[in-house]
């Protein structure tokens, strides 16, 4: 693992490179404010929009794919981490051209798909046609580890992108395109291996170094973030590439077993560099991949991609892509969209002369602020009530934040109470900073909801706004026609249908050990009584209920931990603990 580099301020560096971008590709341009890089208005005919990104470090992945063919934009969160919804709300819908509708593309990380989710409930809400593809293709942890989280998404994930893209500046639907991605998704495996983890700029690496491979292993299923993989092994070069086959290939492997490829398939091959090989060594790698297809498994790939494409920063590994070409049904084959040309850095196409003299041309009009964007309702609110009532909530979450954060300390990483702390201040000070009271119980959420978004951070802070922006949608498909007072039944529906959003982005559900445990009996309860106080006292139960159960999903599935059976879900505390103050503010 080398710890030497060239910039070791890891924020100057993201920004930086996100800024060289639109240097080499003049069709593009660079939103560094929100770390965005989109294609410029004009550069190509109206279609389907493709947005993807994720955390830096996976270089060229995303940013270096956007441009004519490919994506239309792509949102860079920090090394390694998701970029927050806002970013990627901001790109939706401010970055790029949405007349047609926009198809969202993500690798399947809990903060990914959390926080690109957030974003496209909150598009969605704003009457945007709008989809969402997850992309889970690694077979390097198997279904018995995997458990509900599923595969993690890596290198194939460019073919994704690279077919979607094409298929949409052919001016196909977003219904199509996003049925495309899907299928290209589903018919994609892929695995990683790796003789050293990575070292991230202006970090210390004595920790790091602690966990380091040995002279002679090789890490074998590692993720793009130095996760771990299924096993360290010491081999060769061909004993390496045989066993990684054989997870992609091995029918008999039922815990491997994603994908069925015979002989009598087409298939695609990506050999991705995730870094460090040099090119020489990568050209050797791929033949020893290829040779072992055609004699082991009797597979001849009908294309070969051997390259950088997406990286884990300088990782000294490469991963293997299998792409089997499966019938679109739109008249345009899986091979012809991945051999169609495509104008971005990060692909193999070069940047045509015509673009070069798109220097200078004008960028995208300025966005409207968040109040601009605020749309009213016809469902009212007492504001004195509302305000003092959210108000001794949030006090009450403010004074439980030590309970919380020993609580995950014990059993995550000990920021689940800074931040819920951290939120609800920031609501405090909103609400003391509004100069009139607002009556508009829609207006009122969204302005809450923007706090959220702007000051949480993490997995819990995407669930809360995931389920906020759900709820306005909720309200809004529940407000009558002409203003009247907001009643327990209108709540009580909005809850229900915004609980259903956050479950198309969370597999959690209540014995899983989160938030859920508390959120899911609270809008059951308030559904069947109309009653917050008996539903809050539901919620308390939940949380309560989650000491001594065994987490199925977050942090402790992969990592463990000791404590867990005397101390409650910190999320769930922390929101049955809201409610209940909520409760007692509205008796008051």
């Amino acid at each position: 693992m080398s710890s030497k580099h060239f910039l070791n301020d890891a924020t100057h560096l993201v920004n930086t490179a996100l800024l060289s971008i639109p240097q080499t590709n003049p069709s593009v341009s660079c939103d560094l404010d929100n770390k965005i890089i989109y294609l410029k208005p004009g550069s190509s005919p109206p279609q389907v929009s493709i947005i993807s990104g994720g955390g830096s470090g996976h270089e060229p992945s995303f940013a270096s794919f956007v441009g004519r063919g490919l994506l239309s934009g792509a949102v860079a969160g920090t090394i390694f981490a998701s970029p927050s919804a806002e970013q990627v709300r901001r790109c939706i819908l401010h970055r790029v051209e949405k007349e047609k509708g926009v198809l969202v593309v993500v690798m399947n990380y809990t903060g990914d798909v959390l926080n690109f989710g957030m974003a496209v409930e909150k598009a969605r809400a704003s009457g945007l046609e709008v989809d969402m593809v997850v992309v889970g293709d690694d077979a390097g942890v198997g279904r018995a580890k995997g458990g509900k989280v599923g595969r993690r998404g890596i290198a194939g994930t460019v073919l994704v992108q690279k077919i979607a893209g094409a298929l949409a500046s052919k001016g196909a639907s977003l219904k199509q395109v996003s049925q495309v991605a899907q299928l290209t998704a589903d018919s994609l495996v892929s695995i990683g291996s790796s003789l050293s983890h990575v070292h991230v700029p202006g970090r210390s690496i004595a920790d790091a170094a602690e966990d380091e491979l040995k002279e002679s292993e090789v890490e074998i299923g590692m993720g793009i973030h130095n996760e771990p993989g299924s096993e360290r092994k010491t081999t060769d070069l061909p004993g390496l590439v045989k066993k990684m086959l054989s997870h992609c290939l091995d029918a008999s492997d039922k815990d491997r077993n994603f994908l069925n490829i015979s002989s009598s398939d087409e298939v695609v091959l990506l050999v991705n560099n995730l870094g460090a090989v040099s090119v020489l060594e990568l050209g050797g790698i791929t033949h020893e991949v290829i040779e072992q297809l055609a004699n082991n498994w009797n597979i001849k790939p009908v294309r070969i991609l051997s390259g950088t494409y997406m990286t884990s920063l300088n990782g000294l590994g490469f991963s293997i892509s299998l792409l089997k070409i499966t019938d679109t049904g739109v008249g345009s084959s899986m091979l012809e969209l991945l051999d169609a040309p495509a104008e971005a850095t990060g692909w193999s196409a070069a940047i045509k002369t015509d673009t070069w003299k798109q220097q200078g041309s004008p960028e995208l009009q300025k966005e409207p602020s968040a109040e601009e964007e605020a749309q009213s309702s016809n469902l009212r609110q007492d504001p004195a009530l509302a305000k003092s009532a959210l108000t001794a909530a949030l006090n009450r979450v403010i004074a439980a934040e030590p309970d919380i954060t020993n609580y995950d300390t014990v059993v995550g990483d000990g920021d689940c109470g800074i931040g819920l702390k951290r939120g609800a201040e920031a609501i405090l000070r909103m609400l003391d900073k509004s100069g009139k009271k607002v009556d508009d119980v829609l207006i009122f959420l969204q302005n809450i909801t923007q706090v959220v978004e702007t000051t949480m951070d993490g997995t819990s802070g995407a669930i809360y706004a995931i389920f906020l922006n759900a709820l306005a949608h909720g309200l809004r498909q529940n407000a009558p026609s002409s203003p009247q007072d907001i009643t327990p039944e209108i709540w009580a529906k909005a809850l229900e249908s915004s609980l259903q959003s956050l479950n198309r982005y969370t597999p959690a559900k209540p014995g899983d050990r989160t938030l859920m445990d508390a959120l899911f009996p609270f809008v059951n309860t308030l559904s069947q009584t109309k009653n917050i106080e008996s539903a809050a006292k539901a919620a308390e139960d939940g949380a309560k209920g989650t000491r001594g159960m065994k987490a199925s999903l977050g942090r402790t599935v992969y990592v463990g931990g000791e404590g867990w059976e005397v101390v409650p879900d910190p999320g769930a505390h922390g929101l049955a603990e809201l409610l209940l103050g909520l409760s007692e503010g509205l008796r008051k």
